[in-house]
């Protein structure tokens, strides 16, 4: 079972490092929506971006998050990040739109886990959620996670 659990993180802690780190710096919220920073609001603000490498480590070693619970959330960030590499090579039928709401409620799924058991990083992650944005709409940027 320990063998299992250290697979399972490091794949998660690679999948949700790469992803999550890249796929969590969201802007504006989609009219409609809850804003994150209004769901957060009981994790204290961070000072600056976490670079792509910490903040994996720190994904993968969180006591916060259980393996099956990492595996489930590796799978969606593939699914997403799939659907990045689509929409890039011109063959997804998602907007950007959709991606951004996509990639906000991953990042809300992310946080709701992180917020009570390792508020420090749920706080680092939403002080990253722009940067990472960044890299997921910017082709060039989205080629260098693959």
């Amino acid at each position: 079972m320990e063998k299992l659990s250290r697979l399972a993180i490091g794949v998660v802690g690679t999948a949700l490092g790469a992803t999550l780190v890249v796929g969590f710096a969201a802007g504006p919220c989609l009219a409609g929506t809850a804003s994150p920073a209004a769901t957060t609001s009981r994790i204290p603000a961070a000072s600056a971006p976490l670079d792509l490498t910490s903040l994996e480590k720190r994904l993968r070693q969180t006591k916060a998050i259980g393996v099956f619970t990492k595996l489930a959330l590796k799978n969606q960030v593939d699914d997403l990040l799939d659907q990045f590499r689509a929409f890039h090579d011109g063959k997804g039928d998602a907007t950007i739109a959709e991606l951004r709401e996509s990639y906000d409620l991953l990042l809300l799924k992310v946080l709701s886990l992180l917020q009570d058991k390792d508020a420090k990083l749920a706080r680092d992650l939403v002080a990253s959620r722009e940067a990472i944005w960044s890299v997921l709409v910017d082709p060039a940027e989205f080629s260098t996670l693959q």
